[in-house]
Protein backbone atom coordinates (compact mmCIF):
# COMPACT_ATOMS: atom_id res chain seq x y z
CA UNK A 1 0.00 0.00 0.00
CA UNK A 2 1.31 3.40 -1.15
CA UNK A 3 1.96 5.54 1.69
CA UNK A 4 0.47 9.33 1.26
CA UNK A 5 3.34 11.41 0.71
CA UNK A 6 3.91 14.29 4.06
CA UNK A 7 5.19 17.81 3.85
CA UNK A 8 6.38 19.33 6.97
CA UNK A 9 5.98 22.79 7.53
CA UNK A 10 8.02 24.80 10.00
CA UNK A 11 7.03 28.33 11.12
CA UNK A 12 7.73 30.93 12.82
CA UNK A 13 4.17 33.14 14.09
CA UNK A 14 6.77 36.47 13.34
CA UNK A 15 7.86 35.19 10.22
CA UNK A 16 6.23 37.49 7.57
CA UNK A 17 6.49 34.89 4.85
CA UNK A 18 5.16 32.26 6.93
CA UNK A 19 1.65 33.91 6.92
CA UNK A 20 1.02 33.37 3.19
CA UNK A 21 2.05 30.35 3.57
CA UNK A 22 0.09 28.89 6.39
CA UNK A 23 -2.56 30.31 4.97
CA UNK A 24 -1.83 28.71 1.39
CA UNK A 25 -0.60 25.48 1.93
CA UNK A 26 -3.62 23.53 3.15
CA UNK A 27 -5.40 23.81 -0.16
CA UNK A 28 -2.34 23.25 -2.02
CA UNK A 29 -1.64 19.68 -0.29
CA UNK A 30 -4.94 19.09 -1.06
CA UNK A 31 -4.47 19.72 -4.55
CA UNK A 32 -1.44 17.08 -4.62
CA UNK A 33 -2.62 14.15 -2.19
CA UNK A 34 -0.20 15.41 0.54
CA UNK A 35 -0.41 15.76 4.17
CA UNK A 36 1.40 18.27 5.76
CA UNK A 37 3.00 18.17 9.68
CA UNK A 38 2.96 21.80 11.21
CA UNK A 39 6.00 22.45 12.90
CA UNK A 40 6.07 25.70 14.81
CA UNK A 41 9.54 26.81 15.81
CA UNK A 42 11.65 30.07 17.10
CA UNK A 43 14.02 31.73 14.75
CA UNK A 44 15.51 34.03 17.36
CA UNK A 45 17.48 31.69 19.30
CA UNK A 46 18.68 30.44 15.82
CA UNK A 47 19.42 33.84 14.43
CA UNK A 48 21.49 34.76 18.01
CA UNK A 49 23.58 32.14 16.86
CA UNK A 50 24.47 33.65 13.68
CA UNK A 51 25.03 36.89 15.65
CA UNK A 52 21.65 38.85 14.37
CA UNK A 53 20.03 40.50 17.71
CA UNK A 54 17.01 41.25 15.34
CA UNK A 55 15.38 40.32 12.22
CA UNK A 56 17.30 40.64 9.13
CA UNK A 57 14.38 43.16 7.71
CA UNK A 58 15.03 45.32 10.53
CA UNK A 59 18.73 45.00 10.82
CA UNK A 60 18.90 45.65 6.79
CA UNK A 61 16.40 48.86 5.82
CA UNK A 62 16.80 48.21 1.65
CA UNK A 63 15.85 45.00 2.60
CA UNK A 64 12.68 45.64 5.24
CA UNK A 65 11.38 48.13 2.72
CA UNK A 66 11.50 45.81 -0.22
CA UNK A 67 9.95 43.06 1.88
CA UNK A 68 7.24 44.90 3.29
CA UNK A 69 6.05 46.26 -0.40
CA UNK A 70 6.52 42.34 -2.00
CA UNK A 71 4.53 40.38 1.01
CA UNK A 72 1.60 43.02 0.21
CA UNK A 73 2.24 42.29 -3.35
CA UNK A 74 1.81 38.40 -2.51
CA UNK A 75 -0.80 38.81 -0.21
CA UNK A 76 -2.78 40.39 -3.07
CA UNK A 77 -2.03 37.85 -5.70
CA UNK A 78 -3.43 35.14 -3.41
CA UNK A 79 -6.42 37.12 -2.05
CA UNK A 80 -4.78 36.99 1.62
CA UNK A 81 -5.58 40.40 3.59
CA UNK A 82 -2.51 42.20 4.91
CA UNK A 83 -2.20 45.02 7.01
CA UNK A 84 1.56 46.02 7.61
CA UNK A 85 1.91 45.44 11.65
CA UNK A 86 2.88 48.41 13.73
CA UNK A 87 5.25 46.39 15.73
CA UNK A 88 7.58 44.43 13.84
CA UNK A 89 8.37 41.00 14.78
CA UNK A 90 6.01 40.82 17.58
CA UNK A 91 6.34 37.42 20.55
CA UNK A 92 4.46 34.81 19.31
CA UNK A 93 6.43 32.63 22.49
CA UNK A 94 2.97 31.97 24.02
CA UNK A 95 1.33 31.08 20.48
CA UNK A 96 4.33 28.58 19.83
CA UNK A 97 3.98 26.90 23.11
CA UNK A 98 0.52 26.28 22.14
CA UNK A 99 1.48 25.09 18.50
CA UNK A 100 4.11 22.88 19.53
CA UNK A 101 1.91 20.85 22.53
CA UNK A 102 -0.66 20.62 20.60
CA UNK A 103 0.62 20.25 16.80
CA UNK A 104 -1.42 17.13 16.16
CA UNK A 105 -4.43 18.25 16.90
CA UNK A 106 -6.93 18.70 14.13
CA UNK A 107 -7.77 22.43 15.27
CA UNK A 108 -3.97 23.61 15.38
CA UNK A 109 -4.18 24.51 11.42
CA UNK A 110 -7.30 26.88 12.37
CA UNK A 111 -5.66 28.57 15.92
CA UNK A 112 -2.49 29.40 13.24
CA UNK A 113 -4.30 30.80 10.98
CA UNK A 114 -6.04 33.03 13.58
CA UNK A 115 -3.01 34.20 14.77
CA UNK A 116 -1.36 34.89 11.56
CA UNK A 117 -4.38 36.69 10.65
CA UNK A 118 -4.51 38.77 14.04
CA UNK A 119 -0.41 40.00 13.53
CA UNK A 120 -0.76 40.35 10.17
CA UNK A 121 -4.30 41.71 8.75
CA UNK A 122 -5.86 42.87 12.15
CA UNK A 123 -2.42 44.30 13.77
CA UNK A 124 -3.02 43.08 17.34
CA UNK A 125 -0.44 42.00 19.72
CA UNK A 126 -0.19 38.34 19.51
CA UNK A 127 1.90 38.43 22.85
CA UNK A 128 -1.05 39.20 24.77
CA UNK A 129 -2.93 36.39 26.40
CA UNK A 130 -6.66 37.84 25.53
CA UNK A 131 -5.43 37.80 21.37
CA UNK A 132 -4.30 34.12 22.00
CA UNK A 133 -7.72 33.50 24.13
CA UNK A 134 -10.04 35.10 20.96
CA UNK A 135 -7.81 33.25 18.42
CA UNK A 136 -8.51 29.86 20.72
CA UNK A 137 -12.33 30.78 21.28
CA UNK A 138 -13.28 29.67 17.72
CA UNK A 139 -11.24 26.09 18.10
CA UNK A 140 -11.56 24.95 21.38
CA UNK A 141 -14.28 24.90 24.21
CA UNK A 142 -11.20 26.13 26.70
CA UNK A 143 -9.50 28.19 25.61
CA UNK A 144 -8.10 28.78 29.28
CA UNK A 145 -6.99 25.84 30.17
CA UNK A 146 -5.02 25.13 26.60
CA UNK A 147 -3.13 28.45 27.53
CA UNK A 148 -2.66 27.16 31.15
CA UNK A 149 -0.76 23.52 29.53
CA UNK A 150 0.65 25.69 27.14
CA UNK A 151 2.93 27.45 30.07
CA UNK A 152 3.50 24.24 32.00
CA UNK A 153 7.73 23.06 32.07
CA UNK A 154 6.80 20.22 29.82
CA UNK A 155 5.37 22.65 26.90
CA UNK A 156 8.51 24.91 27.43
CA UNK A 157 10.64 22.10 27.27
CA UNK A 158 9.02 20.48 23.89
CA UNK A 159 9.50 24.38 21.82
CA UNK A 160 13.09 24.40 23.18
CA UNK A 161 13.88 20.83 21.41
CA UNK A 162 11.66 21.85 18.31
CA UNK A 163 13.95 24.69 18.09
CA UNK A 164 17.24 22.87 18.16
CA UNK A 165 15.78 20.32 15.78
CA UNK A 166 15.40 23.43 13.14
CA UNK A 167 18.50 24.21 14.11
CA UNK A 168 20.26 20.97 13.91
CA UNK A 169 18.61 20.07 10.43
CA UNK A 170 19.75 23.41 9.37
CA UNK A 171 16.68 25.52 9.24
CA UNK A 172 18.15 29.21 8.81
CA UNK A 173 14.61 31.22 8.53
CA UNK A 174 10.73 30.53 7.95
CA UNK A 175 9.12 28.92 6.36
CA UNK A 176 10.99 25.56 5.18
CA UNK A 177 9.42 22.70 4.28
CA UNK A 178 11.01 19.24 3.89
CA UNK A 179 9.09 16.83 1.97
CA UNK A 180 11.59 13.71 0.35
CA UNK A 181 14.53 14.12 2.09
CA UNK A 182 14.59 17.99 0.45
CA UNK A 183 14.63 21.23 2.20
CA UNK A 184 12.90 24.06 0.74
CA UNK A 185 12.97 27.64 2.14
CA UNK A 186 10.74 30.61 1.69
CA UNK A 187 6.95 30.73 0.70
CA UNK A 188 7.52 31.27 -2.88
CA UNK A 189 9.00 27.74 -2.36
CA UNK A 190 6.11 25.61 -1.38
CA UNK A 191 4.55 24.99 -4.89
CA UNK A 192 8.36 23.85 -6.12
CA UNK A 193 8.66 21.22 -3.10
CA UNK A 194 4.49 19.75 -3.82
CA UNK A 195 5.04 19.30 -7.67
CA UNK A 196 8.45 17.09 -6.67
CA UNK A 197 5.96 14.59 -5.49
CA UNK A 198 4.06 14.76 -8.90
CA UNK A 199 7.64 14.46 -10.57
CA UNK A 200 9.16 11.81 -8.51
Amino acid sequence: MTQTPRIEFWFEFGSTYSYPAAMRIESLVEEHGVRVDWRVFLLGPIFKEIGWGDSPFNLYPAKGRYMWRDLERVCNVHGIPFSRPSAFPRNGLLASRIACRYSDEPWLPQFVKSVYTANFARDLEIAATETIKACLAGCVTDPGKIIEDAQSPPSKKALRARTEEARDRGIFGAPTFFLGGEMYWGNDRLETALNSVANA
